[in-house]
């Protein structure tokens, strides 16, 4: 009966030296990472009067809650959720279409016209219109102070196009695609059957790039819309903070307090608008890490 044996390789001086450097370099590279959201989550915690004297470090410091009790009686804070999950959802399923149906016919060699369109697509992020003429645009397409103006403008975006491209290109092989057409499979056939199931990483990608960007817009709706019911939480958490700082108190004990729960305010706006993006993350961290590597690479 043969026992497995276990090779250990030693590892020189140098090497070791090399790790723990390795290993120093980048346990201080998280802590400068992990400390800002350590100590935004903290001081969202804490007595407003503790934040603004410098009490707060690590841990929060005479635990409350009147920075999320400030800005959940706000009613719109509910109506901002469920906008900006609308534009959110709508706003990534749209430019995820677009994208991989724009993406992939660029990656086939048989797309007469390809590298003229790209060459084209490549342009547009080296000179736009600017805000005037964009401004125009949706206002002559009759967009202003409806939710279209949030979604139609960013549903195209060329930087997701060229990593979408560049992963179907090294991705789905054209003898793949010779093989199914020689099988009586069609163009949108093979799309629908074959591309699209092996290219988890990469919409796991463009779901992740468009959903935050929609999640944390905000100048967008604040040139196209009018109606406070279409606010997304971005803008009225903006419109609550503005309007704290923004009242007369009666005197100073009174500054004071407003000067401590708008500062309060500024870190559980933070928390608030970003959870839902820290929720979400998990889920796709796989894909989105190997289809980030792979769409990355020159095609």
């Amino acid at each position: 009966m043969q026992t497995s044996r276990t090779i250990k390789i030693k590892e020189s001086r140098g090497d070791r030296v090399l790790l723990i450097a390795i290993h120093t370099f980048l346990t201080l590279c998280s802590l400068v990472v992990l400390y800002p959201l350590i100590y935004i989550l903290s001081a969202s915690f804490s007595n407003p009067f503790a934040v603004i004297s410098g009490q707060v470090w690590l841990y929060p410091v005479d635990f409350t809650l009147i920075g999320y009790e400030t800005v959940f009686k706000n009613s719109q804070v509910l109506v901002g959720f469920a906008n900006s999950f609308f534009y959110a959802t709508v706003g990534t399923l749209v430019a995820v279409t677009v994208t991989v149906m724009m993406a992939y016919p660029l990656s086939r060699k048989t797309f007469y016209g390809r590298n003229l369109l790209m060459f084209l697509l490549t342009f547009t992020m080296l000179f736009s219109g600017g805000l005037i003429p964009l401004y125009l645009v949706v206002k002559d397409l009759n967009l202003m102070d409806t939710r279209w103006a949030l979604i139609i403008p960013n549903a195209l975006g060329v930087f997701q196009i060229i990593i979408a491209r560049t992963f179907f290109q090294n991705t789905i092989p054209e003898e793949l695609s010779e093989a199914a057409e020689i099988d009586g499979c069609s163009d949108m056939g093979f799309l629908f059957r074959v591309v699209l199931p092996l290219s988890k990483p990469i919409i796991a990608v463009l779901v992740l790039f468009f959903a935050v960007g929609q999640w944390n817009a905000y100048f967008d709706a604040l040139l196209y819309l009018k109606d406070n019911a279409k606010y997304p939480l971005q803008l009225v958490l903006r419109n609550i903070l503005l309007l704290q700082t923004t009242e007369n108190p009666t005197n100073i004990s009174e500054t004071m307090k407003r000067q401590g729960v708008a500062e309060l305010m500024k870190y559980s706006l933070i928390v608030v608008s970003t959870v839902p993006v820290l929720v979400l993350y998990p889920f796709i961290q796989k894909h989105f890490v190997k289809g980030v590597m792979i769409g990355s690479l020159k095609g």
